[in-house]
């Protein structure tokens, strides 16, 4: 004959049974809901896999353009380079054809007659208190620019080719020694004939100059 335990076990064996299916059902559930978050997460995994091979891409790109860039502005460098080289030996080039130029800056226009270098050879040695063994010869002498038709105008330069270049130096020496120079009423300048670069740079360093 059953003893009473027995039959209580046996009783409860039902809603032990329930019991236990329904927390397999709340883990089952537990799993279903962790299966779909990781297959969120998955997809989230992927779309920043994807985000970051389009970054990469992107910075690869972006490293290549700099790369162009600097290639560009390394060339365009090297040619600044070549120009200012060449515009130096250009300007040298000027330079030594004006080196037996003078440019006489004051004389009253139509002062000089109508033979500039007549006029000239007698005024030199005037000015500057030199006396020039052989005479004074020009290779070309003229005034420069359109004729000033007022009176009121400063007057324009006249720039004078030496033929020789010892007489060139002599009467700049004492143009920057002696100079200015007075011609009656006018008071008149001897200076160089350099180019328009050089002129440029020469004014710069007039401040130190002084």
């Amino acid at each position: 004959m059953p003893n009473q335990s027995s039959l209580m076990a046996d009783r409860d064996q039902p809603a032990n049974m329930e019991r236990i299916l329904q927390e397999i059902t709340a883990v089952s559930r537990r799993i279903e809901g962790m299966d779909a978050s990781i297959s969120s997460l998955t997809l989230e995994t992927k779309s920043i896999r994807t985000d970051i091979a389009g970054f990469h891409s992107w910075v690869m790109g972006l490293e290549h353009r700099v790369g162009t860039l600097e290639t560009h502005i390394s060339t365009i460098q090297d040619r600044d380079q070549d120009i200012s080289y060449l515009r130096s030996k250009v300007t040298d080039l000027k330079d030594r054809s004006r080196r037996d130029n003078i440019c006489l800056l004051g004389i009253p226009e139509n002062g000089e007659g109508t033979d500039v270098q007549a006029f000239l050879s007698s005024v030199i040695p005037k000015l500057t208190s030199l006396s020039f063994e052989p005479p004074l010869e020009f290779q070309r002498a003229q005034r420069v620019g359109p004729k000033r038709q007022d009176g009121a105008l400063r007057p324009r330069l006249i720039i004078a080719g030496l033929l020789r270049h010892s007489q060139t130096r002599q009467i700049l020496q004492v143009a920057q020694t002696h100079g200015p120079f007075r011609m009656d009423k006018s008071e008149v300048r001897i200076t160089a004939d350099y180019s328009k670069d050089t002129t440029e740079r020469r004014k710069a360093f007039l401040s130190l100059r002084l």
